[in-house]
């Protein structure tokens, strides 16, 4: 009895990983890696959150609104168990809100 083997090869995976922009690799791979990046985000934003609450934002209300509302949309995407796309987004924005707030408050 002949058998045929047939090697199956994933060209067309290759070329797409090639040619994905830096966003798309970055991307891809927090979905892979998604618990991960889910502690990294939850510890950074807990850590700079808090500390821009003790430092600055604890003194006006509109400050406490712009540190307030990046945050918990950010762990809510998280809880939600959003696409890694919103979840770099919405750290991003939070991350900026946050060291500006402290960055601001200090002069």
């Amino acid at each position: 009895m002949n058998t045929i083997s047939q090697h199956t090869t994933h060209q067309h995976i290759e070329k797409q990983q090639i040619g994905a922009t830096t966003w798309q690799r970055l991307v891809s791979y927090g979905e892979e890696n998604r618990y991960g990046i889910i502690s990294f985000v939850i510890l950074v934003i807990g850590c700079l959150g808090g500390l821009t609450m003790m430092y600055g934002a604890a003194h006006s209300t509109l400050v406490l609104i712009a540190v307030v509302i990046p945050t918990m949309t950010t762990l809510s995407l998280l809880l939600a168990v959003a696409p890694m796309r919103l979840l770099y987004i919405a750290f991003g924005i939070t991350v900026i809100t946050d060291l500006l707030v402290l960055l601001g408050m200090s002069f």
